[in-house]
């Protein structure tokens, strides 16, 4: 069994789960899972965990995001984006490219976000679009995230689409800002068309292509990161034998050189460059020394 983290370039017209399943097919292993929903229409990085690398996904999800698309004025559907059905369709002639930039100025920073009636999101035990597919109110959700950069990257033309770039924290739904950019711009608007560029620091530059997977082998395979290269977004500490050993028999261990506070994870390496495990620093003791309790250990 393999461990580690693929990187993986998701086609559009197939689920995240549908590539999960590829995976497995190719690597021969069951073991593989993912870090953050691509919608079937959109297309970009998906980042694949394999082997005991999945139970680092909690991690990895909660990873910035960076995407790239493309919006349309005017025209409103249920799931926000260009798979759903039309509900509204309004004139977008007097909206100009200065009147788009000032609203997505708007979102950057913390702000409450609407999700999708057409979401995973649960609603009393039930997933928000099993309600709206069968026709049900789904209530208004909202929830806080983070817009780093929302801004045009082409003006809009005559049937009203234009390219956008967004960052933003884990949780965004790009389809749901779209919805709401039309609002408030009072024409309407969906999403078009998604990329994913990033997840933290993985690029889609690096990710193997989908077709790629049956046919090449894994460690020769473009985005395969085994797990003692995987970076976390979190400090990264290496330790001596003796706490190794405290470490890898699930022990509190004290380490020096240390950056993070009370309550923050930590990715512990050996001195031979081994992933060891991940911990939380459970005590704080002076400057740049602390207690680490180990939370997922590896070796």
């Amino acid at each position: 069994m393999r461990h580690g983290l693929l990187l993986v370039d998701k086609p559009a017209g197939c689920t995240s789960h549908d590539v999960v399943q590829r995976a497995r097919a190719a690597l021969g292993q069951k073991k593989v899972g993912h870090c953050g929903t691509l919608d079937p229409t959109a297309t970009g990085l998906l980042l694949l965990t394999v082997g005991k690398a999945t139970r680092l996904t909690r991690f990895l999800i909660r990873a910035p995001k960076v995407y790239e698309g493309e919006i349309r004025l005017g025209v409103e559907t249920d799931t926000y984006d260009a798979a759903g059905a039309i509900v509204a369709e309004r004139p977008y002639d007097e909206v100009e490219g200065g009147d788009v930039a000032g609203v997505m100025a708007r979102f950057v920073g913390e702000y409450e976000h609407l999700t999708p009636p057409y979401s995973a999101k649960k609603v009393g035990g039930v997933k928000s679009y099993e309600l709206a597919r069968r026709g049900e109110e789904v209530p208004e959700l909202r929830k806080t995230v983070t817009i780093y950069e929302y801004r045009m990257t082409s003006a809009p033309d005559g049937d009203g689409l234009f390219g956008f770039r967004l960052s933003c924290s884990s949780g965004t739904y790009a389809r749901g800002l779209a919805h709401e950019l039309g609002a408030e711009l009072g024409c309407g608007a969906h999403l078009a068309s998604l990329n994913r560029l990033s997840v933290g620091g993985f690029q889609l530059s690096d990710a193997a292509d989908l077709e790629a997977l049956a046919a090449t082998p894994l460690e020769e395979l473009a985005g395969w990161i085994p797990s003692d290269r995987m970076a976390l977004p979190s400090e990264e500490v290496e330790v001596d034998a003796r706490q190794e050993r405290r470490l890898a028999h699930g022990q509190t261990a004290l380490v020096r050189d240390l950056d993070s506070g009370e309550g923050d994870w930590i990715k512990i390496t050996t001195r031979r460059g081994e992933f060891l495990a991940v911990a939380s620093v459970v005590e704080q003791i002076g400057a740049n020394l602390g207690v680490l309790q180990p939370k997922i250990v590896f070796r």
